[in-house]
């Protein structure tokens, strides 16, 4: 059926596998098809509205904030996540939500640092999508103790476009952009750095190796998202994870004292 989107305004944009993106409203295309095919991108996008309120209603349940990390593939995001388990295991209960085409890879990486984490391969079951939804979520999160936690990490599969078009229920989505990737980024995907709260600038270390202007990126982020918060990281050296995570721990509402002592 190919990929598709819903603007602000509530158009919904279907990106297709072949050929020029076209808007639904405009049927030319699918001659014998178009309206079934309207019908059948509104009534997926509405259930997965429906069961993001669900996940939400059980994240406030549980007393649980929830962060959607999105990132281009290879951006840093689990390196990321890494450093940022082990800063926050003995200040936040941490669960985190990996999401992957296939393969244990990354969540293989995050084992072992105090969190707990649950693996959704979008490739066993779900038809191998390139984004998590709010079913797949809600599928990763039975596998999670959420009334233990403070805090839920989603690591949502490596793409620019699809993960930013979808509730999950999150209380915050936020993206971790290389410096690898061009300065033109938020120009060419602006659907994704208009979306995120907080955009992660990562491997910072590698711009004296760069061709690369940070002004430049910075300018066209704020043509795309003015209010979006950037934090500059290098997840391999750690700098600025302290920065990273101190914005977590707010979103995980953190107090002055600990929590008791877990495992997982």
């Amino acid at each position: 059926m190919g990929r598709f989107h819903r603007h602000s305004d509530g158009t919904v944009h279907d990106h297709g596998h072949h050929g020029h993106a076209r808007d639904v409203g405009d049927h030319s295309g699918y001659t014998d098809t178009g309206i079934s095919r309207v019908a059948v991108l509104e009534d997926i996008l509405s259930e997965n509205d429906r069961v993001a309120d669900v996940n939400r209603r059980d994240f406030a349940t549980a007393g649980v904030r929830t962060v959607n990390v999105m990132s281009a593939p290879g951006a840093g995001k689990t390196t990321l996540l890494k450093r940022t388990l082990a800063a926050l295991q003995d200040k936040l209960r941490i669960g985190v939500l990996e999401g992957d085409i296939a393969t244990s890879l990354d969540a293989d990486e995050l084992d072992g640092l105090g969190a707990a984490v649950s693996l959704v391969n979008t490739s066993a079951g779900f038809g191998g999508e390139c984004h998590l939804d709010a079913v797949m979520v809600r599928s990763g999160l039975s596998r999670l103790p959420l009334n233990d936690l403070d805090l839920v990490i989603i690591e949502n599969v490596g793409n620019l476009v699809c993960p930013a078009e979808f509730d999950v229920g999150e209380h915050a989505k936020t993206m971790v952009y290389a410096v690898t990737e061009g300065e033109e980024k938020p120009l060419k995907y602006p659907v994704m750095f208009r979306a995120a709260e907080v955009v992660v600038v990562n491997k910072i270390d590698l711009l004296p190796h760069l061709d690369f202007e940070l002004d430049r990126f910075l300018d066209n982020l704020a043509g795309v998202n003015p209010t979006a918060r950037v934090i500059r990281t290098s997840a391999r050296t750690g700098e600025g994870v302290d920065e990273w995570c101190e914005w977590l721990a707010g979103i995980g509402g953190i107090g002055g004292a600990p929590p008791p002592p877990h495992s997982f």
